[in-house]
């Protein structure tokens, strides 16, 4: 088991009205698993992926890492910010790529901020484009990139820091249909080589099949 999330609870207030939109979520991420969640708008896709990775806390519940099932809720702030650069990778539907910088130094910036020396991030950057396809685009800004080489440059920088688990929410929602079936072999191929575990929110049933595992949700519960 690489992840547990058990009874993940998270409700809104807007005034004096409540609004439930995880309604006690248990999910298991398995090592080198490829999940996707699927619902209509609303349902708590979002919500729920950003409580597993630890953007937002929910309300209760558990989230259980590795073979110690350690809780990572209740981490300090510093130590969840160290177990989302040690242990997960986000991807979404905006690549929020620097402007000013071009596709190598995007890629290279989470590995600098972490500590790493210029040269070796430089290296391992490289490497991470020509595996997505762009060994011939790492000097171009973003502005000089179509919209799946975005991406796929957003890729690459999400898994420098080699996670165990790569968020993604709805990665592929900006792109047309070609541009997102290459996007999803891009991270079977990653899945395939590097045995990092994906959950995928996505609103498209061809992508969703592609992933081992589909999961819908329904009222901030799985059905």
């Amino acid at each position: 088991m690489l992840m547990r999330a058990e009874g993940l609870t998270k409700t809104y207030r807007k005034g004096t009205t409540e609004i439930p939109v995880l309604r006690g979520v248990d999910l298991e991420i398995a090592p080198g698993e490829m999940i996707a969640i699927t619902g209509s708008s609303g349902v708590g896709k979002s919500t729920l992926l950003h409580a597993l990775g630890t953007l937002e806390r929910p309300d209760t519940g558990k989230i259980l890492y590795g073979p110690t099932n350690q809780n990572v809720l209740q981490f300090t702030e510093r130590g969840l910010a160290d177990f989302r650069n040690r242990v997960l990778g986000f991807v979404f539907q905006f690549h929020y790529l620097l402007p000013e910088f071009d596709a190598i130094e995007n890629v290279m910036m989470p590995a600098l901020i972490a500590g790493e020396d210029r040269e070796t991030s430089r290296k391992h950057a490289s490497e991470l484009l020509e595996f997505v396809g762009l060994g011939h685009r790492l000097h171009h800004r973003p502005s000089e990139l179509s919209g799946g080489e975005q991406q796929r440059v957003a890729i690459a920088r999400s898994v420098i820091l080699r996670p165990k688990l790569l968020l993604a929410d709805e990665l592929t929602g900006n792109l047309d249909s070609k541009n997102s079936q290459n996007v999803i072999d891009l991270l079977t191929s990653l899945n395939e080589a590097t045995g990092i575990s994906v959950l995928i929110v996505t609103h498209d049933a061809s992508i969703a099949t592609r992933m081992h595992r589909v999961l819908s949700m329904k009222d901030g519960q799985f059905v």
